[in-house]
């Protein structure tokens, strides 16, 4: 069963030769997740590419894989990266990380000049940090979210300082940020999108998808989901999208290294697994018939369990897990019986994420 790494090492042909397609969208929105703002300027400062083979270098490495989720997997694929002729010669510009606890927000993006007149803006998923995940439930009430704004922002901020096409794309909260970006952006720089990938990203608030600037990039969006998607189906329905194979099971799927590709594409999986299609209209009909306020108090409370337990981060080990449920279970018993039901299966998911993606850390900065 190949993944995208696989594809990396396998895929020789130069972008001229093979367009870059829904599976090169991945890689790249995988990648934003290494810290590559380390060692890219950004938007501010002057865009010397940094190509993705000068990157491999073993002294950049604490710093490029620093709380980074999966990191041999992310090691093998710059490894991947940095040798492919495909690849390596990828300019990456304009990469900002902004973390602010007092705003809810986690926001972090990066540009990759593809080579062929056109570049690729990748805006990383959520991390390790309550903040960040704090952030993507916040999009079940408000809108916009500031990482939403701060997209935005970033694409006119690259617009202006490239020139010829854009694509725009990434994974979970990323590909969210993706499609909204494109779609508030002005209209000279809507212009020049081609495309918008979407891969496991949440939707959107139903009044955002009946509008009038959804609409203009709606045919230029293409969404991705593997077969057990819940991450990718939050919220209401929108983009139409293709389901693929993944190598693992439920929510683990989320995981872009679990995703199958067979002879450069998606292993396409036909369609959605029935339990994916009744989590999703069960939480998204149970959101449905909540109004704003009552989404914001799910949230709240969903967070506050979470307190409870002392949890700070996601890239926490299995036993502190199962240390700090106890005092969540605890919480949640003050809760009404209903919401007590989605606040604990949600925890569940969210433990169950963390405990495969976990960093391997030594002191202050992993081993790899």
């Amino acid at each position: 069963m190949k993944n995208i790494v696989d594809y990396v090492e396998e895929t020789l042909e130069p972008l001229a030769q093979r367009p870059f397609g829904p599976v090169d969208s991945l890689v790249l929105s995988q990648f934003s997740y290494i810290h590559l703002e380390e060692f890219v300027q950004g938007p501010a400062g002057v865009s010397t590419p940094v190509s993705l083979k000068e990157l491999l270098r073993a002294e950049c490495f604490d710093s490029l894989f620093y709380r980074v989720r999966a990191p041999q997997e992310n090691r093998r694929l710059l490894f991947a990266l940095a040798a492919s002729p495909r690849f390596r010669d990828i300019g990456a510009v304009c990469a900002v990380n902004d973390l602010n606890p007092d705003l809810q927000k986690q926001f972090s993006a990066v540009t990759f000049l593809l080579g062929d007149d056109t570049a690729y803006l990748a805006f990383r998923g959520t991390d390790a940090t309550l903040v960040g995940w704090k952030e993507d439930f916040n999009m079940a009430f408000l809108s916009p979210v500031p990482s939403q704004e701060a997209a935005v922002s970033y694409v006119e901020t690259v617009a202006r300082r490239t020139v010829g096409r854009l694509r725009l794309g990434g994974h979970s909260k990323g590909g969210n940020l993706a499609v909204y970006a494109a779609m508030m952006c002005s209209g000279a720089v809507q212009e020049r999108i081609d495309a918008v990938y979407s891969h496991d990203g949440p939707g959107f608030q139903e009044n955002i998808l009946q509008s009038s600037a959804f609409a203009a990039i709606q045919g230029r969006v293409q969404k991705t989901l593997p077969k057990s998607s819940l991450i990718g189906m939050l919220l209401e329905h929108q983009e139409n999208y293709t389901v693929v194979e993944s190598s693992r099971i439920g929510i683990m799927q989320h995981d872009p290294f679990s995703w199958m590709v067979s002879e450069g594409e998606f292993q396409n999986a036909g369609h959605l697994s029935g339990g994916a299609r009744y989590r999703s209209r069960a939480l998204n009909d149970w959101l449905a018939a909540l109004d704003r306020s009552q989404r914001e108090r799910f949230v709240d409370t969903l967070f506050a369990v979470l307190e409870a337990g002392g949890v700070e981060s996601f890239a926490e080990p299995g036993s502190s897990w199962q240390k700090r449920m106890p005092a969540m279970l605890a919480a949640a018993r003050q809760i009404d019986p209903e919401t007590r039901r989605y606040v604990l299966q949600t925890v569940r998911a969210l433990a169950a994420i963390s405990l495969k993606e976990l960093p391997h850390k030594t002191g202050r900065r992993q081993q790899l």
